[in-house]
C-alpha cells in the first residue's frame, strides 16, 4: 500500500488505486485531444488509449505519471458530465483480467488432459 506526505499529512491509498484509469460512457465523438485536455488538468499523463472498434467505443484508458494524480482525477471526474454523458471513471484492475485468463487456461488444460486420457470428467 502506498503512502505519501501530501499537504503535511500522511495519506494511505486503498489497494485498488493505481496509475491507470478505465473510463466508460464516453461520447463516441470525443477525441484523444479532448481527453488530454480534460484529464490533463489533474496531472501529467503518460498515455491515453481511446477505444475505436465496436467492442471498445466509448471507453478509454488514461495512464498518469503519478498515482496521486490518478486518484485525484478519479475522484473529480467520476460522474462528470461530458457532452450530456456522465463519465464512469474506475481504476484499472489487472488482477481480474489475469485471474480470468488463468481460469480459462486451466479449463482448456483440463479439457486437453481429459481428451488425452479418455476421461469425460464425470465421477461414477
Amino acid at each position: 500500500m502506498a503512502t505519501s506526505q501530501r499537504a503535511g499529512k500522511p495519506t494511505r491509498l486503498a489497494p485498488e488505486v493505481n496509475r491507470i484509469l478505465y473510463v466508460r460512457n464516453l461520447p463516441y465523438s470525443i477525441t484523444s485531444e479532448d481527453l488530454y485536455g480534460l484529464f490533463g488538468k489533474y496531472g501529467a499523463i503518460r498515455q491515453i488509449r481511446l477505444g475505436c472498434n465496436k467492442d471498445t467505443r466509448g471507453t478509454a484508458f488514461v495512464v498518469y505519471e503519478d498515482i496521486y494524480d490518478a486518484r485525484n482525477a478519479q475522484e473529480h471526474l467520476s460522474g462528470f458530465n461530458v457532452q450530456n454523458r456522465y463519465l464512469i471513471v474506475l481504476y484499472h484492475q489487472t488482477k481480474k483480467q489475469t485471474q480470468k485468463a488463468s481460469l480459462e487456461e486451466q479449463e482448456e488444460e483440463l479439457r486437453r488432459l481429459q481428451q488425452q486420457h479418455g476421461v469425460d470428467g464425470h465421477q461414477r
